[in-house]
C-alpha cells in the first residue's frame, strides 16, 4: 500500500469523498508545495549569498529549477491520466506556460523593488526582505499558480482520462462512476 492509499484510507469518508473528487487539484496543490519549498529554499540560499544584489535574478534561477520537478511530478502524477498530445510538444507547453508564469510570479517583487522602492536605503533591512517575501513568494507564486492551474487543464493536459487510472484500494464503485471512470 503507497503511503498516498494509507493517508487517503484514514481521511473521515465526507473529506475522502471530496478528495477523491478533487484528485487532480489535491495532487496539483501537494506538488505545488513541494515546489514552493524548493523554490523558496534557492530563491532565499542565492538571495542572501550570490545573488544579494539581484532577487529577481534568483527568483527567475529558483523558479526555473522548481519548474523542472514540476514538470515530472505534474506529469507523472497529478496529471497522469490527462494527456491527448505527444510527449514532445506537452513538454513544450509546459515549459511555455511556466515562463509565462515565471514571468507572473516574477512582476510582484519587481514592483515592490523598483516601482515602490522596497529596499535599502530607503527602508530598513527587515521591511525588505519581508516585502521581498511577501511579493516573491506568496502574491507572485500565488497568482502564478492560478495561472498554471488553468494552463495545464486547458492547454498542456487538455484531455481528462487520455490515459487509464489504476484503480486503488480506497476507491470504490461509487468513487469511480461519480467521476467517470467506471
Amino acid at each position: 500500500m503507497s503511503v498516498v492509499e494509507s493517508v487517503v484510507r484514514r481521511l473521515p469518508e465526507p473529506l475522502r469523498k471530496v478528495a477523491l473528487r478533487h484528485r487532480e487539484l489535491v495532487k496539483f496543490a501537494l506538488v505545488g508545495g513541494t515546489c514552493f519549498i524548493i523554490d523558496t529554499a534557492i530563491f532565499l540560499g542565492l538571495k542572501t549569498t550570490v545573488l544579494t544584489e539581484k532577487p529577481v535574478t534568483a527568483k527567475i534561477v529558483a523558479t526555473l529549477v522548481a519548474t523542472i520537478v514540476s514538470y515530472v511530478l505534474n506529469r507523472e502524477w497529478s496529471f497522469r491520466t490527462r494527456g491527448g498530445r505527444e510527449r514532445h510538444h506537452e513538454a513544450a507547453l509546459f515549459f511555455l506556460v511556466n515562463g509565462l508564469a515565471i514571468g507572473i510570479n516574477s512582476v510582484p517583487l519587481w514592483a515592490s523593488r523598483y516601482l515602490l522602492h522596497l529596499q535599502e536605503p530607503n527602508v530598513s533591512r527587515l521591511v525588505e526582505e519581508i516585502a521581498d517575501f511577501t511579493s516573491a513568494q506568496i502574491v507572485g507564486t500565488a497568482i502564478a499558480m492560478a495561472f498554471r492551474w488553468y494552463s495545464y487543464k486547458k492547454w498542456v493536459f487538455p484531455e481528462a482520462d487520455f490515459r487509464p487510472r489504476a484503480k486503488r484500494s480506497y476507491d470504490s464503485d461509487d468513487d469511480e462512476q461519480a467521476l467517470g471512470h467506471s
